[in-house]
C-alpha cells in the first residue's frame, strides 16, 4: 500500500517525516496544490486542526482573511496547511507528534 506525505519541501517537520518514512512518496503541496476533493476529504477528517494558526502564513493575514471558512484559506494559501498530512489507503493522519510517529513507524 503507498504511504503518501503532503506538506511542504521547507518545512523542517516534513523533512523529519520523510527521513523516517523513506519508503514514502512525497508531494510539495506549493508544487501540486491540493485538489477541491482532497481538501475536502482533510477538513472532514481533521477540521479546523487542519489551519496551522501559529505559521508565519496564518501571522501574515489581516484579520479579515482569516475570518474566510478553512476551504477557502487552505485554497488561496496551502503553506496553511499544517503538516505533514500523511496518507497510507484509507488511513490519514495530520502532523508529526509522537501517537503518528509510533502509528506509522512500528507498521
Amino acid at each position: 500500500m503507498e504511504m503518501v506525505i503532503l506538506g511542504l519541501a521547507s518545512c523542517d517537520t516534513c523533512r523529519k517525516a520523510r527521513k523516517a518514512l523513506p519508503d514514502a512518496r512525497f508531494r510539495d503541496i506549493r508544487a501540486e496544490p491540493l485538489s477541491d476533493s482532497e481538501r475536502a476529504a482533510f477538513l472532514e477528517k481533521f477540521g479546523e486542526k487542519l489551519v496551522n494558526r501559529s505559521s508565519t502564513t496564518w501571522r501574515s493575514l489581516t484579520e479579515d482573511e482569516r475570518q474566510n471558512p478553512p476551504e477557502s484559506l487552505l485554497a488561496a494559501h496551502p503553506s496553511l496547511m499544517k503538516r505533514p498530512v500523511i496518507v497510507t489507503g484509507d488511513v490519514m493522519y495530520l502532523g508529526w507528534a509522537p501517537d503518528v510517529r509510533r502509528a506509522l513507524c512500528a507498521e
